[in-house]
C-alpha cells in the first residue's frame, strides 16, 4: 500500500515536473525563419518571399524596423505572439497590404491552417527619410517608412501616368503581361507571376498597362 501511494504521487507530479523543466521556445530573426526567403537586401529594405504549407507553423520570429506585406493567396492564418494566445483563423486574399510599424519589435509566429499553402511578400524597411515625399497615386496603406499603391487592371486598362520621387518596388500579385511605359513613351513588356517584384533605385515617372486577358493587381511600394 505504501508503494502504491509512492507511485500514484510520482505519476500525479509527473505533469508539473515536466511543465517545469519545459524550455521557452527562442525566437530567431526574421531572416533565419526557415518560412522566409530572402529575395533582396540592400541599403533600405529586405524583400522576403514566406511560403508556408497548410498545417506548418513558422517558428517564432522577430520583425523589428517598419514593415509592409503583401498577400498572394486566399488561405485562413493564426497569430500567435510570444507568451500570447493563438489567434481565432483570420481570411488572407491575394492582393490585401499592410504596412505596420516597428516602433515596437513584433515576436509571433504563424499557422496555416488552410486551404492550401500560405503566400505573402514581406517587406523590411530598414531606415526612415527624414523628410517624407509627395503621394504618387492614392495611398492604400502606410508607416513612418513607405507608402502602398494598389493598382486593380482590367484587360487592356492602363494606370493613370505617375511619379515616383524615391526608390520603390513593382511587386506583381496576379501573373500577367506587364507593360511599363516612361514618360517619353519609351516601353517594354514583362511577363510576371505572383510573387514577383522589381526594384527601382531612381526617380521614374510611368504607367503600368495590363496586356493581358484577364483582371491584373500589381502593388507599389515607395520608400517616403
Amino acid at each position: 500500500m505504501k508503494t502504491w501511494t509512492i507511485c500514484a504521487l510520482s505519476i500525479a507530479l509527473t505533469p508539473f515536473v515536466a511543465t517545469q523543466n519545459a524550455v521557452a521556445p527562442v525566437p530567431v530573426p526574421v531572416e533565419e525563419e526557415p518560412h522566409h526567403r530572402v529575395l533582396l537586401k540592400n541599403d533600405w529594405i529586405v524583400l522576403m518571399r514566406v511560403s508556408i504549407p497548410e498545417g506548418e507553423r513558422t517558428l517564432y520570429h522577430t520583425h523589428a524596423p517598419d514593415r509592409g506585406a503583401v498577400e498572394l493567396s486566399k488561405a485562413f492564418v493564426t497569430l500567435q505572439k510570444m507568451n500570447e494566445f493563438e489567434s481565432s483563423p483570420l481570411p488572407t486574399q491575394p492582393g490585401d497590404v499592410s504596412m505596420t510599424s516597428g516602433d515596437q519589435p513584433l515576436t509571433h509566429r504563424v499557422h496555416n491552417v488552410g486551404p492550401g499553402t500560405f503566400e505573402v511578400v514581406d517587406i523590411e524597411f530598414l531606415r526612415r527619410p527624414q523628410e517624407a515625399s509627395k503621394a504618387a497615386a492614392a495611398v492604400a496603406g502606410e508607416n513612418s517608412s513607405a507608402r502602398a499603391y494598389k493598382w486593380t487592371l482590367a484587360p487592356g486598362a492602363t494606370s493613370a501616368m505617375h511619379a515616383h520621387e524615391r526608390p520603390h518596388l513593382i511587386i506583381a500579385v496576379t501573373a500577367f503581361p506587364l507593360k511599363m511605359t516612361a514618360a517619353d513613351g519609351q516601353s517594354f513588356t514583362r511577363e510576371v507571376k505572383p510573387g514577383d517584384s522589381h526594384w527601382v533605385d531612381a526617380k521614374v515617372t510611368h504607367s503600368l498597362r495590363n496586356e493581358g486577358s484577364s483582371e491584373a493587381q500589381i502593388v507599389e511600394i515607395e520608400l517616403k
